[in-house]
């Protein structure tokens, strides 16, 4: 499995992990809380944690091609809903497990 993080520094976080799982919820399995929220899309699975300060995200896909895609596609969606702030993305890769 192949996978990578980041921490998105934002007040909004909660905002904008409800508003993503809502969005795909009608296309792929979602679960999801104001804290919590994990979505299986076809790319993989994108599994985000919120707080007070910042938007928690991993990605992890099976196919190591795949997981600069799927970091693209859930940034994208996100920077969408966030267009009042600018949003950094620092991906860090773990080591495939």
């Amino acid at each position: 499995m192949h996978s990578s993080h980041a921490d998105v520094a934002t007040e909004h976080a909660s905002r904008y992990l409800q508003q993503l799982c809502k969005h795909w919820a009608h296309k792929f399995p979602v679960e999801f809380d104001p804290h919590h929220g994990t979505i299986e899309l076809s790319l993989g699975r994108t599994v985000m944690d919120a707080d007070a300060t910042a938007l928690h995200i991993t990605v992890s896909t099976g196919e190591a091609g795949s997981l600069e895609r799927l970091e693209g596609v859930v940034a994208d969606h996100i920077k969408r809903f966030a267009f009042r702030e600018e949003l950094v993305f620092d991906w860090k890769q773990a080591p495939a497990a």
